[in-house]
């Protein structure tokens, strides 16, 4: 058995932006749950829960001895900071959009998760 939790349980996000891309790096609270985010948290996942928002590619890269994830979003800030009508032309809000994203935990697992 399982559950979906959201990623902001599991993790906390930095965000960054130049131009019209923006950069989200996921860091795992939990060492141990770094593999769970990390096999369920990919580019497409992130790619198909925005459809409207991210235009061009999603690139993962992988900081494994870190326990994060740094997600590279193209194409991702309607034009950039000097174009975009957006509130958060910045990308600043992109941490939030991701984390809370939904991650199956186990249920041996999930206690920790929802303390």
């Amino acid at each position: 058995m399982s559950q979906q939790v959201p990623l902001h349980k599991l993790a906390h996000a930095r965000a960054g932006d130049k131009g019209n891309i923006s950069c989200v790096s996921v860091w795992a609270y939990d060492p141990g749950d770094y593999l769970l985010i990390k096999e369920q948290l990919t580019a497409d996942k992130i790619k198909q829960a925005f459809p409207r928002l991210i235009e061009g590619d999603v690139v993962r890269y992988e900081l494994d001895d870190l326990h994060g994830l740094n997600f590279v979003m193209y194409d991702a800030l309607e034009g950039g900071v000097n174009t975009s009508l957006g509130l958060d032309s910045h990308g600043k809000s992109w941490s939030f959009l991701i984390l809370g994203l939904t991650i199956e935990v186990p249920d041996n697992k999930s206690e920790h998760v929802n303390a």
